[in-house]
């Protein structure tokens, strides 16, 4: 059995209420379930939250609330891989036999369900624990500046200040949408990123929302992807 789990916490502090928060017309969290749902491969989609109206929004938006999340794993400072395995852990106690779970963030309304296709398929492969979308940075890495309080600025890595751009090795960065993993490693605790392997998106397919102004223009882009039939 593959399942999704969409962990959504009420809590949220930078941006209240992010969750279910109207986003282009929709609560934020449709995206994430609306993507499982397109994606044709979860025989079961699990919201874990603590909030009562996080779920029953879920539930209309066709997700399943089976447990709810215990305030221990709904803090500020819990990590993914633990909630995940909670509900691991809850569902194999419903009598489920989870082999695959999909951890999707609520949070991505940029998401696409043949990403998570491409990601399964290499999950399925048996070459690594865990499976997820990297992006590249838009600038090398190798060429990042430090900025003083004074203003002066000075580099990170003086070594490559003078290697032209093209001659840099390319760096990645979490695309922060989904994290697709085989029950074991969820229940062992396995580190996400030092066991896996990963899929790479286009960096203008990813978006990070964490403040409002990241909120207006996640929209903006939204907008400007769906006028030109791009999502």
């Amino acid at each position: 059995m593959k399942i999704a789990v969409i962990p959504a916490r009420g809590g949220s502090k930078r941006i209240p209420r992010k969750n279910i928060k109207a986003f282009a017309g929709k609560p934020m969290i449709a995206y994430a379930i609306g993507a499982a749902l397109a994606a044709g491969v979860f025989d079961r989609i699990v919201v874990s939250t603590d909030d009562e109206e996080i779920a029953a929004i879920a539930r209309d938006e066709g997700a399943e609330l089976p447990f709810m999340r215990p305030a221990s794993l709904a803090d500020d400072h819990t990590p993914t891989v633990p909630v995940i395995a909670h509900a691991v852990e809850a569902c194999t106690a419903l009598g489920w036999d989870v082999q695959q779970a999909c951890c999707i963030y609520p949070g991505v309304p940029l998401i696409s369900p043949a990403d998570i296709l491409q990601a399964l398929t290499l999950l399925e492969e048996g070459e690594s624990a865990y499976v997820f979308p990297v992006a590249p940075f838009p600038s090398p890495i190798q060429r990042a500046l430090k900025r003083q309080a004074d203003g002066t600025a000075s580099p990170f890595y003086p070594q490559y200040a003078s290697t032209r751009t093209q001659d840099l090795e390319p760096g990645y960065f979490d695309a922060g949408q989904f994290y697709w993993g085989a029950k074991q490693a969820w229940l062992d605790g396995l580190n996400i990123h030092a066991n896996a392997r990963t899929i790479v998106l286009p960096e203008w397919r990813v978006v990070d929302i964490d403040t409002p102004a990241d909120w207006e223009r996640a929209e903006a882009m939204y907008e400007a992807l769906q006028r030109k039939g791009s999502l």
